[in-house]
C-alpha cells in the first residue's frame, strides 16, 4: 500500500516506519526536520520536509503528488501534550498542531480523491476527562475541559474526509517503550533507586506497549473492517501506584519515594493534570475485530520495553 504518514518520525514512528516497510508497504514520511530521521534509514522510504500545521507546505508539488498517490494515510502529528507548562501560546501550538494539520490534510484529501483510501487519525484517551472511579468505554461521551475537547475537534476534523474515503481514530492511551514517552522519563528515576508513584498513586494509567499501538495502526490499515472510533489501550488499566510497583518489580529496584504533585505542578502547571488525573479507558470493539496484544497485561509489556533489545 502506498502511504502518506504523518507526525510518524518520533516516540511512536522509529517502531511503526520500519514495521510497515516490513510489512511490504511504501511510506512516505512528512517531517519538518531538516537533518536526517535517526533510526528511519532505509533505501525504500522517501521522505518530504514539510510543516503539515502551516497552509503553504500542502502547495509543495511533492506533497501534492504523496497525496494523490496515497492509499493510506497516518495521521499522528501534534505537539507533545505533557512537556511543557500550558500558556496560552502553548495551548495554541496544541490546538494548531493537530487542528490545522489535519483540516489541511483533509482539504487535500478532497482536492484528490482516490476511492477506497483509508485515513487512520490519532486521538488521545484524554478525550475521556479523569476520574478515578468511571469506566470508559468508545460510547463515552467527550469531556468538557480542555483535552477532552481538543481531542472532539480533532477527531471531528478527520471527519470530514471525503466519504469514500475510510476514517479510522485511534484514542491513543500511554505509550509504553524504552526510548520516549512517559516511561522514557521514569526509567532514569527508576534505574537510580529512586522512583515511585506520582501525586496520590490513584490516578488510573490506560497504557499501550508501542509494540501493540504499531502493530494495531498497521492491521487498521489492512483491514476493511476498521472503521470509526477504537480506544488503542491494553486490556488491563492500572493504577499509578500498581504502575509503579510493577516498574520498581522488573527493573529490581525499589519503587516507595512518591514524587509530590506539587513538584509536577510546578514543573508542568495545568499540563501536570495529564499525569496527576488519569482516566480507566478499556476497548469495547478490538476483541470484536479480532485484534490480539502481544503484551496485554502490565509486566510483560514492561519486561520487553526495558529489556536490552528494547534499545
Amino acid at each position: 500500500m502506498k502511504l502518506l504518514l504523518l507526525g510518524c518520525t518520533g516516540f511512536v514512528g522509529r517502531e511503526l516506519v520500519p514495521l510497515l516497510l516490513a510489512r511490504g508497504h511504501q511510506p512516505v514520511v512528512v517531517s519538518r526536520q531538516s537533518q536526517p530521521l535517526v533510526g528511519l534509514e532505509h533505501p525504500a522510504l522517501r521522505r518530504i520536509q514539510a510543516d503539515p500545521a502551516l497552509e503553504a507546505s500542502w502547495a509543495d508539488p511533492a506533497l501534492i503528488a504523496a497525496v494523490a498517490e496515497a492509499e493510506g494515510v497516518v495521521n499522528l502529528a501534534g505537539e507533545p501534550i505533557a512537556e511543557k507548562r500550558w500558556s496560552e501560546q502553548q495551548r495554541r501550538r496544541l490546538i494548531d498542531s493537530r487542528l490545522v494539520s489535519t483540516h489541511q490534510l483533509v482539504e487535500a484529501l478532497q482536492a484528490h480523491p482516490r476511492p477506497g483510501r483509508v485515513l487512520l487519525s490519532g486521538s488521545a484517551v484524554g478525550f475521556y476527562g479523569s476520574s478515578e472511579d468511571a469506566r470508559f468505554s468508545e460510547s463515552s461521551p467527550a469531556a468538557a475541559d480542555f483535552l477532552g475537547q481538543l481531542c472532539r475537534d480533532w477527531e471531528a476534523a478527520a471527519d470530514q474526509a471525503p466519504a469514500d474515503c475510510r476514517v479510522v481514530k485511534l484514542r491513543i492511551g500511554i505509550v509504553l517503550g524504552p526510548d520516549g514517552g512517559a516511561l522514557g522519563k521514569m526509567l532514569p528515576v527508576f534505574r537510580s533507586g529512586l522512583g515511585g508513584p506520582i501525586g496520590s498513586g490513584r490516578q488510573w494509567m490506560s497504557w499501550i506497549q508501542r509494540t501493540d499501538l504499531c502493530a494495531l495502526i498497521a492491521t487498521a490499515l489492512e483491514t476493511p473492517a476498521y472503521q470509526g472510533v477504537y480506544n488503542a489501550v491494553a486490556p488491563q488499566p492500572r493504577r499509578m501506584g500498581s504502575f509503579a510497583s510493577a516498574l520498581g518489580r522488573v527493573l529490581q529496584r525499589p519503587s516507595l519515594l512518591p514524587v509530590p504533585a506539587a513538584v509536577l505542578q510546578l514543573m508542568l502547571g495545568d499540563g501536570a493534570a495529564v499525569v496527576l488525573e488519569g482516566q480507566q479507558v478499556v476497548s469495547e470493539r478490538l476483541e470484536p475485530e479480532g485484534f490480539r496484544f502481544r503484551y496485554p497485561d502490565l509486566d510483560s509489556a514492561l519486561a520487553a520495553a526495558t529489556s536490552p533489545a528494547a534499545h
